[in-house]
């Protein structure tokens, strides 16, 4: 009878789990369809739990049958410190009451980007191609140039300077400015949430296609998407990678970096993409790095989506998009050679200009991370001035290259051999401006 009984009430639970909430219509629907997302896997994973400890609380599951409990959620009295918890998050997210007047339209100014150190490997792409901290746009404004089936508008938040997008209900937001990525490109904004949105569906997601046309989903994407989820509910990160032949690829990795458990509701996040390989940063730390997370061979665009389970606001700002340079460590360490026309110097010097640091960074990091790689730098100059003297000078800037190297990252001089060969390796005919401009570079061949 007992065993019968057992049965009976696993029935039930499964069968109210897969029942579809007026509310909430996808809910059952990804349980039972087993939908690709986060949230799906972790409602199948509790069922399991429940599965395998029910023949443990056999007698209380019948007691409740009999009180008519078993489906009522009981609700928790939160302590003294749990409450004043959660007094404290909700007073650091909530909104301004505050609605400014309405602001006049001006040129906007991107914060300059900041130079990778330690571990924080990401350097900002150089050329601009957009951004926006919609400080031109009233309170209560949505962007033009964002696309969506959902809702959002522009606010002030009591304890964040500037403005905020605002994304209130779940769906896609497509802005135009990010169609056709760049082969190497950075993506860099400023995201937090407010409220618990539970650990169920999807999270807060970046959606890499190649049709347009699966740019305005927040579930069930087409082949030839690349998917990142971010779920501040379950503190997890994940990947979802449908290529248009092969073998489809699902991956979560801890996220304790954006969790509302652990309190950090606001995040700076970073994207590296180059060519197939796709990096993320939360708060200058690296969480995901995917060498082929671009399957195919072809143009893709972004947008964002949100798909949570509770009630809750998604939060966006300072948004930088902008042209990256070649993957220096890849092309060095796989190809054994590397040239650059980032590396400038002063008219007729070896001093080494400001504007240099990003890739002499790169290179730093490399050898340091590296041990056991040698290089040889060779440096070349275009053919204005005399021949002799340009042979002499493009010694001296692989030397100071060299040196920078040395000083700045602590590697062994003798891991570094220079070289010049002045204007005698030209690229083109060394004739236009332009021209001689790729003829000035900087050579790095590993040994």
């Amino acid at each position: 009878m007992r065993k019968m009984v057992t049965i009976c009430l696993l029935s039930v639970s499964l069968a109210a789990l897969a029942q579809e909430d007026p509310a909430k219509p996808n809910l059952g629907k990804k349980v039972v369809e087993k939908a690709k997302s986060t949230g799906e896997n972790r409602t199948e994973q509790t069922t399991d739990k429940v599965v395998n400890k029910a023949g443990d609380k056999v007698d209380k599951a019948i007691d409740d049958l009999l009180d008519g409990k078993l489906f009522k959620k009981k609700k928790k009295k939160p302590t003294e410190e749990e409450a004043a918890a959660a007094k404290k998050k909700n007073s650091e997210t909530a909104e301004s009451t505050d609605t400014p007047a309405d602001v006049a339209e001006k040129p906007i100014t991107a914060p300059a980007p900041t130079a990778a150190s330690g571990k924080f490997d990401f350097v900002p792409g150089d050329k601009q191609l957009f951004f926006d901290n919609f400080d031109r746009l009233a309170v209560g404004d949505f962007p033009a140039e964002i696309n969506t089936n959902a809702s959002g508008e522009i606010v002030t938040l009591n304890n964040k300077p500037g403005k905020w997008l605002r994304m209130s209900k779940n769906g896609a937001f497509v802005p135009d400015y990010t169609q056709k990525l760049p082969d190497n490109c950075t993506i860099e904004f400023e995201v937090g949430i407010n409220g618990d949105p539970s650990n169920n569906y999807s999270g807060f997601g970046l959606n890499f296609s190649t049709s347009a046309d699966e740019l305005m989903k927040d579930m069930f994407f087409g082949k030839g998407t690349s998917i990142l989820y971010l779920h501040p509910g379950a503190s997890e990160a994940s990947i979802a990678i449908l290529p248009t032949n092969g073998t489809e690829i699902n991956n979560s990795v801890a996220m304790p970096q954006w969790s509302v458990k652990n309190g950090t509701t606001f995040v700076k996040l970073s994207l590296w993409r180059q060519k197939g390989r796709l990096r993320l940063y939360l708060n200058e730390e690296k969480l995901l790095d995917v060498p082929r997370f671009f399957s195919e061979n072809t143009t893709y665009s972004f947008a964002f989506f949100r798909s949570f389970f509770n009630e809750c606001d998604v939060y966006l700002t300072n948004f930088r998009y902008a042209v990256a340079g070649a993957d220096t460590r890849n092309k060095l360490l796989t190809e054994g050679k590397f040239t650059t026309n980032e590396i400038l110097f002063d008219t007729n010097s070896d001093k080494i200009k400001p504007e240099s640091n990003n890739i002499i960074s790169e290179i730093g990091k490399l050898l340091t991370e590296n041990a056991g790689v040698n290089i040889k730098i060779i440096g070349h100059t275009d053919n204005d001035g005399d021949a002799a003297a340009n042979m002499v000078l493009s010694k001296k800037r692989a030397e100071a290259v060299k040196m920078r190297l040395a000083y700045g990252f602590g590697i062994e001089e003798t891991r570094i051999q220079t070289d010049g060969k002045g204007a005698s390796m030209p690229l083109n005919a060394n004739k236009t401006a332009e021209e001689k401009a790729i003829n000035r570079r900087v050579e790095f061949i590993k040994l």
